[in-house]
């Protein structure tokens, strides 16, 4: 604000007065503040917005983990002694049950059945006297898929062989091991012949 004033002396003084105001903050001014606080919500915004996407992703990832079925079985022959065929082939029936996660093993048929289409993990071994040939045959759907543990005779004392394999199966396929003909197994309570598996991932 500015004043000016003159004096009645014989000669005049020109004053000047200067009053120093602050100045109200332009309507331009007031527009980029309010633009700059809109880009700020946005970007909050779409941030939040990401961080709701990732959320929800991961509890789909988890609930998909939750529905996978626990799958896992570890059977052995057990105390049943030897066993032999001279006619035929017969179906081993592992009738000591270690872990049978899911339940789809049945100790009375021998027979494991996939609940779900997925690649499973299948390993078994088998033992008996060297004295005579010796087979544990992995069965698919009542066919051989010539996953074999074989010994011919050898010797004095007994022998062990094993195989195991990753198996994609369909929802349903079942697994079972057979003895062929003119062959023995042999096991007692330390689980020298067993059969398990387990589910790897879901397919």
């Amino acid at each position: 604000m500015y004043h000016m004033y003159a004096s009645t002396d014989s000669y005049r003084t020109l004053c000047l007065c200067v009053y120093r105001v602050d100045e109200a903050p332009t309507e331009t001014d007031t527009e980029a503040e309010l633009k700059s606080l809109q880009a700020s919500l946005k970007q909050l915004q779409t941030e939040d917005l990401g961080i709701k996407e990732r959320l929800e992703s991961t509890e789909r990832e988890l609930k998909a983990m939750r529905d996978v079925p626990k799958v896992a079985f570890a059977v052995s022959l057990g105390g049943n002694g030897l066993q032999k065929t001279t006619s035929g082939s017969k179906t081993l029936i592992y009738k000591t049950v270690m872990t049978n996660i899911g339940q789809t093993y049945n100790s009375e048929t021998g027979v494991f059945t996939a609940p779900v289409r997925g690649v499973y993990y299948i390993r078994f071994t088998a033992n008996a006297p060297t004295n005579y040939p010796m087979s544990a045959v992995l069965y698919k759907n009542n066919a051989a898929i010539q996953l074999i543990a074989h010994e011919q005779p050898s010797g004095e004392g007994s022998d062990t062989a094993s195989n195991g394999a990753a198996l994609l199966l369909e929802q349903g396929d079942t697994l079972s091991m057979q003895l062929w003909h003119e062959t023995q197994i042999w096991d007692n309570s330390n689980h020298h012949s067993t059969f398990s598996g387990f589910l790897l991932f879901p397919m």
